[in-house]
């Protein structure tokens, strides 16, 4: 059997910015599905908000939604990071800077003890990451 952790998050209205900037700086595919698009009914000002997205990065995926309407807003932060693995330092190196732009760097992108380039951000949407280059 196989499995593997697929990361979900939840945004309060902002997925479609939040994803859109994780593609571009992750250099993935990203598949956005509406509510309008769902057969459920949901007010007219929620048709245009994401009931699902999938951001294929690499062997990495990541899901997200701008949560039910009417629904409350999420918590942000706290107890999760988001951690990408990345094959060099230059795809280290790019993925850190680009996440980081708006956001708070927590740990510079710098060597290690163990031998790898480490880096921790907070993004400008309030998530965790944590990039690692070997």
């Amino acid at each position: 059997m196989t499995t593997r952790l697929m990361p979900y998050v939840t945004f309060h209205g902002v997925c479609e910015e939040a994803m859109t900037f994780y593609a571009a700086a992750l250099d993935g595919k990203l598949t956005l599905m509406r509510f309008g698009d769902s057969p459920m009914p949901v007010p007219e000002a929620a048709k245009g908000k994401i009931i699902h997205s999938s951001l294929h990065f690499g062997d990495g995926i990541l899901f997200a939604s701008d949560g039910m309407p009417g629904g409350k807003a999420p918590a942000v932060g706290g107890n999760v990071a988001l951690s990408v693995a990345a094959d060099s330092f230059e795809a280290g190196t790019k993925i850190f800077e680009a996440l980081a732009v708006g956001g708070t760097i927590t740990m510079p992108f710098s060597k290690q003890f163990w031998g790898d380039t480490f880096g921790m951000l907070v993004d400008k949407y309030g998530n965790s990451w944590m990039v690692n280059a070997s």
